[in-house]
């Protein structure tokens, strides 16, 4: 299938017809890695990794419009002194690094909306034992998107928790912060409250952080300028510029995820999906709280099927 199908409009099947099936769908994406082999972070790691990303341009893909994009981000090493100095800037202090941990929410941009939805985030936090530390607003400038990525783009929050008194260590805030995480999927975005569809969470570590969109390659940088500020340093960056064949472009979609990014076709995908699925019921985790972070694969989240009105996210 070619990339022009989107840009063209071709009516393609939403489901399976005569011989075609969206299950063998190929991706070609394109990603890079850039890291310091001593593990010493630096600005220059992340300008290295977001000028392999502008030169990734070739395996992303673009909409209907030249400057709205499949996806493009990157996952970086927490920045421990930019983040200390957002934060002071927004009015609350961070502990030492490995003691918190940091993720950008996508949320409505209703405001109303969106503070109901952060309450129920900090309620979550709150009742697993964390300490909500406060929110911060993430810059972002949108000149450069294309009328599509605006009409679909989100509002973006940073959140920041510190670790509860009863954790003693980083592993286990780890756990905590992902058991919040896959709360919040249950309890907010599958719930009934107004703006619960455009809740996602990026990334919500002690130890990483995702910047992420519906963006072109050379269009992250200046969509975030927290990307541009010398204190961003990082020891490792992970890039990824998106052409989504199976699956439509949105936000949330863009890559890296909290753990991976891919590049290319993965053919045992349904296959994975299927025992992952078998294998809940076998879990024993989290002293007997397993069922609240099933389920571990979001419906939908792993194939969506193609269609022509894609861009109207």
């Amino acid at each position: 299938m070619s990339r022009n199908a989107y840009r063209d409009g071709v009516d393609l099947p939403v489901g399976p017809a005569g011989l075609y099936d969206p299950r063998f769908e190929a991706d070609a994406c394109g990603v890079g890695f850039v890291a310091d082999m001593h593990g010493r972070k630096s600005n220059q790691i992340l300008q290295q990794a977001l000028q392999v990303l502008t030169n990734l341009d070739h395996r992303g893909a673009a909409g209907s419009e030249p400057n709205t994009g499949d996806g493009a981000g990157v996952l970086l090493q927490m920045p421990h002194k930019f983040l200390q100095e957002a934060a002071r800037k927004a009015r609350f202090t961070l502990p030492s690094p490995g003691e918190y941990g940091c993720g950008i929410i996508f949320l409505p941009r209703n405001p109303t909306v969106r503070r109901k939805i952060e309450q129920a985030f900090e309620r979550i936090i709150q009742s697993e034992g964390q300490h909500f530390l406060g929110w911060r607003t993430v810059p972002t400038n949108n000149a450069s998107l294309g009328e599509t990525a605006k009409s679909c783009e989100p509002f973006m929050r940073q959140i920041f928790i510190g670790r509860g008194d009863d954790v003693t260590d980083e592993v286990t805030f780890e756990r905590k912060l992902y058991l919040i995480r896959k709360r919040s999927y249950s309890e907010i975005r599958t719930s009934t409250m107004a703006g619960a569809e455009q809740w996602y969470v990026t990334s919500l570590s002690s130890r990483t952080l995702v910047y992420k969109g519906m963006l072109l390659t050379d269009q992250l940088a200046r969509y975030f300028p927290d990307l541009s500020d010398p204190a961003m340093e990082t020891a490792i960056a992970l890039v990824h510029s998106r052409f989504s064949t199976n699956t439509f472009p949105s936000w949330d979609r863009a890559h890296p995820y909290r753990y991976i990014a891919h590049n290319g076709e993965i053919n045992t995908l349904r296959g994975n999906i299927n025992w992952m699925h078998a294998r809940e019921a076998l879990f024993d985790t989290y002293s007997g709280r397993h069922q609240k972070i099933l389920p571990v694969i979001e419906p939908g989240a792993a194939t969506r099927p193609v269609s022509t009105t894609w861009w109207r996210c």
